[in-house]
């Protein structure tokens, strides 16, 4: 069984929100954690689990940060980590995994399923191995209980309910361990 590390440095945990209806604000996370094991150098039987700091979210815009973080949102006091916990991997070709798992915000947990890009694996620095990986799912928040809404004077929603996810991860093989007889 082989471990595998997220690399922060080259890492990105982002996501995509409709604003006014017309525009898009992007933001990210900058703490964050995950680890993979999996047998099969193809990742088809891999294990993911994963954390995310709420109080390291970054629109670029500190009052909206601090709106994010409120109880109108994260709640971030209460519920300061955002976590998912795959459950199942389904190869879809060589390269494209379909990883279904747990995703807990807010102190509610609910099934999602990722869109996983396998970009490969190849001899790091030192002689490491890295695998690379790009994610992408989609959510509703309300279903989270980030409910927070309003309308502007035309009736249009301030903020979608649809959260798209990105993820591009570099992983570092950690170490490989001996399964226990």
């Amino acid at each position: 069984m082989a471990i595998w590390k997220i690399d922060p440095a080259h890492s990105e945990v982002s996501f995509k929100v409709k604003h006014l209806v017309v525009s898009t604000v992007t933001g990210n996370f900058g703490q964050f954690d995950a680890t993979i094991q999996s047998e099969r150098p193809d990742f088809s039987d891999a294990k993911v689990a994963f954390e995310a700091d709420v109080n390291s979210i970054n629109t670029k815009n500190e009052q909206r940060d601090g709106h994010l973080k409120s109880p109108d949102f994260f709640d971030s006091l209460k519920y300061p980590k955002m976590s998912f916990a795959s459950t199942s991997v389904k190869n879809m070709s060589d390269y494209e995994l379909k990883v279904t798992g747990n995703l807990t915000m807010r102190g509610v947990t609910k099934e999602i399923t990722l869109d996983v890009v396998y970009n490969g694996t190849v001899p790091g620095f030192g002689g490491n191995q890295v695998a690379g990986f790009e994610i992408r799912t989609k959510l509703n928040r309300f279903d989270y209980g980030l409910q927070w809404n309003a309308l502007t004077e035309a009736g249009g929603v301030v903020v979608s309910n649809e959260v798209k996810i990105e993820i591009v991860a570099e992983f570092n093989k950690a170490q490989d361990v001996a399964k226990a007889a």
